[in-house]
């Protein structure tokens, strides 16, 4: 399915890129997310006439996203969660955590925008997450994760 972008989207393509699509990503996603249309010529009219109003929100977004990263850079989050005396957890600190202490500190970061490679943290110590509030934008955060005290 051809669709056209009205945001910028990872891996796939730029504000105003007509790309092919599969139908369900593009019916179940793209579209319902306001992140696409589909490409029929009176689509693609409208978008170029709507054409600097997008980039004018794109650039906005892109620009609270660049505020926000130069905010979270070098910040640290203290998460304490229960352990075994081998350092090893009783659970996980997972993205949704990360995400809690920082909106506690002030910081609007969505679960989404926070990224575990190596997927959730299960032991004690100092650990390192992207945080990417854009595609263009991805600040390391440094999360130290210690045993609660009872």
């Amino acid at each position: 399915m051809q669709v056209i972008l009205l945001e910028k989207v990872g891996k796939l393509g730029n504000l105003g890129d007509v790309v092919k699509v599969k139908q369900g990503y593009a019916r179940n996603f793209l579209i319902p997310q306001k992140l696409a249309r589909r490409a029929t010529d009176a689509a693609i009219a409208e978008f170029e006439a709507r054409r600097a109003e997008l980039e004018k929100v794109a650039q906005a977004k892109l620009d609270a996203a660049k505020a926000l990263g130069e905010q979270l850079a070098g910040k640290s989050v203290r998460i304490a969660q229960k352990a075994g005396v081998d350092g090893r957890l009783f659970g996980s600190v997972t993205n949704q955590d990360i995400a809690d202490a920082l909106t506690k500190m002030g910081l609007a970061v969505a679960k989404a925008q926070v990224r575990m490679p190596n997927g959730p943290l299960k032991t004690v110590g100092e650990h390192t997450v992207s945080v990417a509030p854009h595609t263009d934008v991805v600040v390391d955060v440094s999360v130290q994760v210690v045993a609660q005290a009872d």
